[in-house]
């Protein structure tokens, strides 16, 4: 029995290992092939987007530049001054990013897609999957991106210029003195000039630390069988992990080198903000420091850094010296700055949960989605009842950003979301309740900064709604405030119950509450994705108008040839009955009658 079970593991591992290595190479083998299809188009579509908009790039913020009114004109000419500067980096990064970023994609998605297929339980569909997936999904996959990435530089860009355009502006000018450019200057070349070397060389130093401790963790969760090992059907994209965690380190350094560059320029902003040579070259060196801090923190390394962090932002209280030069080692000892830590791609080397674990997690896309069925349930509501019409939807197709339709880009999203902050509020939900009894919690969120960026202002919007305890009139005028906006035609001719608030506290709290929604909108409106979802919802939204339309058409003829018919009845049985029975419909015209003789 021993013998038997003992063979038998045998044979388990000796075909997980033949099938782990045969999907490795077959994968290899899938991105050799369709990776250059899918590059070429990524790089090819992206560069093109660059390249082609890089004129009307520089027009329109030039154009904007020149008509802000928070910038004086010596900053105004220090900004124009350093826009070729700004553009060169421009093209630069996104041409490089665009290069690297098809190679990645079109050689990496195929290989994943290829261990995905063990998810599968059936032998057959595994192999099915093994050999399709990753194939024509990655090709449409990398023209999705290069869509994306033409409407975030079409109308993303554009829509946020004319934003700070029609901003109000600010009551006090930001000023440059004259005296401060050669500074900013000086201290923005020295920022390069330390920063990159000296960034480089501890992501090169600690780099080790990361590859080692990064393969002893997900070794230890493979033979331990925890984090992304314990699922079985998981256990070949992890152990694909271990093979590419080598590249993982390698991007790390790189963007670190990457995010030097940037944090070193930054060091001219710190000049101008504090009016201090001094304080910027504290800047300098005080990033480095936060820099080696971070990555001991990431890879649990010692605590602190040995390196001098000077203050480089002014104290509210007074200091017995300018500068505080000395080492963080201990909590007490370290000096807080208005600043966090520089950003560096550093994988968590915590012990990671299982995808069991992560299931009961919500996820970003299905976020997503939902937000768009519940946007589309609206809008179709809206259509039949004559809210709104065709020549809206086809208003926001033809315009180059949501402001130029703002009643279907702006105004039918921030009608849906009240509608959902409502519902949520109405079934005493902790959190924010979606279509299916789908609810968003802080426990059940994805844990992701832009997620919080948009959940935490919309839970807080939830709440101001919930406490001011909106009366039905009340409820009915916001609807009307948050779809039409500033068209106050079309918001009078919308006749659903809401009055004008008299009392001048609720309406301004109501007004309150719309222009936030409206900017939360405005907001997420200029993500890339964003867009080409919403133009799904709005090209099924004039399908279902166009349906209406018909619908409505073929009834009236209906109507119509049922009238026609009954009256042809009508008047065949008139005819009838003044004919008599025996006589003619013709002996009615043809014979006289008897008072006529």
């Amino acid at each position: 029995m021993d013998f038997g079970g003992s063979m038998q593991g045998y044979v388990k591992a000796s075909y997980v290992v033949f099938a782990f290595f045969s999907a490795f190479f077959f994968g290899a083998i899938k991105g050799l092939v369709v990776g250059p299809i899918a590059a070429l188009i990524l790089i090819i579509g992206n560069v093109g987007v660059i390249l082609g908009l890089f004129p009307w790039h520089v027009a329109w913020t030039v154009y904007t530049l020149l008509k802000i009114e928070i910038f004086d004109a010596a900053l105004k000419v220090a900004f124009l001054i350093a826009l070729p500067a700004l553009f060169g980096i421009w093209l630069g990064i996104g041409i490089a990013g665009s290069v690297l970023l098809g190679v990645g994609y079109g050689f990496f998605t195929p290989w994943v897609s290829t261990f995905e297929a063990f998810r599968y339980d059936n032998e057959s569909k595994k192999f099915l999957h093994c050999l399709v997936d990753g194939t024509l999904g990655t090709i449409k996959g990398s023209c999705t991106v290069v869509r994306d990435f033409a409407d975030m530089c079409y109308h993303s860009y554009p829509s946020y210029l004319k934003e700070i355009r029609e901003s109000p502006s600010s009551n006090e000018c930001l000023r440059l003195r004259l005296i401060h450019v050669p500074a900013c200057i000086i201290v923005g070349i020295m920022g390069l000039i330390v920063e990159i070397p000296l960034f480089t060389a501890i992501a090169i130093i600690k780099s080790p630390f990361l590859l080692f401790k990064g393969w002893f963790r997900l070794l230890h969760d493979l033979i331990s069988r925890e984090g992304p090992f314990l699922e079985t059907a998981c256990v070949p994209i992890a152990g694909l992990t271990i093979f590419v965690w080598p590249l993982v380190v390698i991007a790390s350094i790189l963007l670190a080198i990457f995010s030097s560059i940037f944090i070193g320029l930054y060091a001219s902003v710190i000049v101008y903000q504090e009016r201090s040579f001094r304080r910027g070259l504290a800047y300098v060196i005080a990033m480095v420091a936060e820099f080696d801090e971070y990555t001991n923190d990431w890879l649990y390394l010692r605590e602190g850094t040995f390196l001098p962090k000077p203050q480089y932002r002014k104290k509210m209280v007074s200091q017995s010296s300018e500068f505080s030069v000395r080492g963080n080692n201990s909590v007490s000892g370290r000096v807080n700055t208005s600043m966090e830590a520089p950003a560096m791609f550093m994988p968590s080397l915590a012990p990671s949960r299982s995808v069991r674990e992560t299931i009961q997690e919500v996820k970003m896309v299905q976020i997503w989605g939902n937000m768009m069925r519940y946007c589309e349930m609206k809008g179709k509501e809206l259509l039949d009842a004559n809210v709104l019409s065709q020549s809206d939807l086809y208003e926001w197709l033809r315009g180059k950003n949501g402001n130029e339709a703002a009643i279907v880009g702006v105004g039918l999203p921030c009608y849906s979301l009240l509608q959902t902050l409502l519902f949520s509020i109405k079934a005493n939900s902790s959190g924010v309740l979606l279509l299916e009894d789908f609810e968003i919690t802080y426990l059940n969120r994805p844990k992701d900064k832009l997620l919080d960026w948009f959940f935490n202002p919309v839970m807080v919007l939830k709440e101001q709604i919930r406490v001011i305890t909106l009366v039905e009139d009340e409820v009915r005028y916001l609807e009307k405030v948050v779809l039409f906006g500033s068209n106050k035609q079309r918001l009078e001719a919308w006749d659903n119950g809401g009055l004008v608030i008299t009392d001048a506290l609720r309406a301004a709290q109501i007004e309150g509450i719309s222009r936030r929604m409206i900017g939360m909108i405005r907001s997420v409106s200029k993500f890339p994705t964003y867009r080409r979802k919403f133009r799904h919802v709005v090209k099924t939204l004039v399908a279902h108008s166009l349906e209406k339309d018909a619908s409505e058409t073929a009834l009236v003829s209906c109507y119509v040839e049922k009238d026609v018919a009954e009256k042809a009845l009508v008047i065949h049985s008139l005819e009838k009955d003044i004919a008599g029975p025996g006589r003619s419909t013709r002996s009615i015209v043809s014979v006289p009658s008897d008072d006529n003789v």
